[in-house]
């Protein structure tokens, strides 16, 4: 007749960790922090772990998988032996695992996360679907910018453009990026204004490390550059894109309706409204982004700028 099958009163560390489903190596680090006291050691030195020890072992297992974080448990187990000390019960029951308000509170703070962590992810996969939907490139962009491209012809928009609008829009907001915009419209439906960009473009990246900052070509392409970008001007002024601009602020008004305070805080601050944006310059916005532009054509920027200047001045 065989003998009734008697539990161990203690286990080692390995066949612990077996039963509640993790590794000898996590035990050791809940001891290490605090998370697990030590239990005893038997004659040969190794822990032993006896059936209070389990059941630590299991709620600790357990909460982890529902994602709260180590210390948290730890600290809940902590408000808990603390609320079962200052009680009048001496039941073994009371060992802080599976009572008390300090879990409770735990696991309120958790489904807060959890909430929290739900919304982003919505946020992430409408961004995603957005991106795939209009374009990697395209999809960056905001919808207020976005829009205002709308119905132009496919491939029309270069990758460049787009890149631009994206910075733009990180310096200015959306309605610096939107009104930037119009440029790169009046590009896309001008192939001849398109080609005289190229050009001026070209010219100005020609003006490397190697030429000086007087040489006669940086005044030289200084003066292409402002032709140009009146050229451009005129180009929008004549499609109504100026027109579709200034509704771009009512309509940003309409959506971001700011009461006087904030507008005279945003004024205070250096930032101002959309109306304040529409009016900084491209030099001003160079000195927030890191551009590998060389002192020659740093200087056709600035001379450039200077001769719009004087052009506003004049008129």
């Amino acid at each position: 007749m065989s003998s009734s099958f008697i539990p161990p009163r203690q286990v080692k560390i390995g066949d612990a960790a077996a039963f509640v489903g993790t590794t000898p190596r996590a035990i050791r680090h809940y001891h290490e922090i605090g998370l697990l006291p030590e239990p005893v050691r038997g004659g040969d030195d190794r822990r032993r772990y006896g059936y209070e020890d389990m059941i630590r072992l299991l709620w600790i297992r357990r909460t982890a998988d529902a994602g709260i974080a180590l210390d948290d448990i730890r600290d809940a187990f902590a408000n808990t032996a603390s609320a079962g000390t200052d009680s009048d019960s001496d039941s073994d029951s009371d060992s802080g695992t599976d009572s008390g308000d300090g879990i409770a509170g735990t696991l309120e703070r958790l489904e807060e996360t959890l909430l929290a962590q739900e919304t982003e992810l919505r946020r992430q996969r409408t961004a995603v679907q957005r991106m795939r939907t209009e374009g990697s490139r395209m999809g960056l962009l905001s919808d207020f910018v976005t829009s205002r491209l709308k119905g132009l012809p496919e491939g029309s928009l270069r990758q460049a453009d787009l890149d631009t609008l994206l910075v733009t829009e990180r310096i200015f907001g959306p309605l610096g990026a939107a009104v930037q915009a119009s440029r790169f419209i009046a590009l896309a439906t001008h192939p001849d204004l398109r080609k005289e960009s190229d050009r001026v473009d070209a010219a100005e990246e020609a003006l490397d490390g190697t030429i000086a900052v007087d040489d006669p070509r940086v005044v030289q392409v200084a003066a292409e550059r402002h032709a140009f970008e009146k050229a451009l001007h005129a180009v929008i002024e004549g499609s109504g894109l100026a027109e579709s601009d200034e509704a771009l602020f009512d309509a940003w008004d309409t959506l971001h309706p700011a009461t006087a305070n904030e507008d005279e805080d945003e004024d205070e601050a250096g930032q101002g409204s959309g109306r304040e944006q529409k009016t900084t310059s491209a030099f001003e916005a160079i000195g927030k982004m890191p551009y590998d532009f060389s002192p020659a054509r740093l200087r056709c920027m600035e001379l450039a700028e200077e001769l719009a200047a004087h052009d506003s001045t004049a008129s």
